[in-house]
C-alpha cells in the first residue's frame, strides 16, 4: 500500500458533508417538510421546559420543538440521592430507558403486588404505555441519570396521587 487515500474516498467525504450540509426542506424521498439534515443537541443545550414529576429533574433533547421530530422524544432523567419520583405514567408512548449513573429502582404494581426493578449503569427497563410507576434513587448516595426515549414526539407525563 502507497499511503495514499483511496480515490473514491474524497468523493464519499464530500458527499457525506454535502448530505450533513443540506438545508433543503425535504428527506432524501423528497417527502415535503422534511429535513435531509443531521441535528446536533450539545448536553448543555437540553431544556427543562418539558413536563416534570415531583422528585426528579427531565431534561428534552430530541423534541419537536428542539429538532421538529414527529414521533420520538429523547432526553434525560436525574433524580437526587435519597428521592424518589412521584407516581406517573407517560399515556400512549411506550417509553425505553437506558441506565448511565447510579442504581435507580424503577417501582410498579403487578395486580396488587409492588414490584421493584433494581438497575446499574448499562441496563435498559422497558415502560409500556399507561404502566404507573415511580423512579426511585430512596437507597443511593449518587445521583442517578437515565437516557429516555419515547415513541411520542412530546414527553407526556400524567402525575397521580399514587402507584
Amino acid at each position: 500500500s502507497t499511503g495514499a487515500a483511496h480515490p473514491n474516498a474524497v468523493l464519499a467525504r464530500t458527499s457525506f458533508a454535502s448530505i450533513l450540509n443540506s438545508t433543503v426542506a425535504r428527506d432524501p424521498a423528497g417527502i415535503p417538510g422534511r429535513t435531509s439534515r443531521l441535528f446536533h443537541v450539545p448536553s448543555e443545550d437540553c431544556s427543562s421546559g418539558t413536563a416534570q414529576t415531583a422528585g426528579m429533574t427531565r431534561l428534552a433533547a430530541l423534541s419537536g420543538d428542539s429538532v421538529g421530530s414527529r414521533a420520538i422524544w429523547m432526553g434525560e432523567t436525574h433524580v437526587a440521592p435519597g428521592v424518589a419520583s412521584g407516581p406517573h405514567h407517560h399515556g400512549e408512548s411506550e417509553t425505553g430507558i437506558y441506565v448511565v449513573a447510579g442504581h435507580p429502582e424503577f417501582i410498579y404494581s403487578d395486580g396488587g403486588r409492588e414490584v421493584r426493578v433494581r438497575t446499574k449503569p448499562g441496563d435498559y427497563v422497558y415502560i409500556p404505555p399507561f404502566v404507573h410507576h415511580v423512579e426511585s434513587n430512596a437507597h443511593s448516595e449518587e445521583e442517578a441519570v437515565v437516557v429516555i426515549a419515547r415513541t411520542t414526539q412530546e414527553a407526556i407525563v400524567e402525575n397521580l396521587p399514587e402507584l
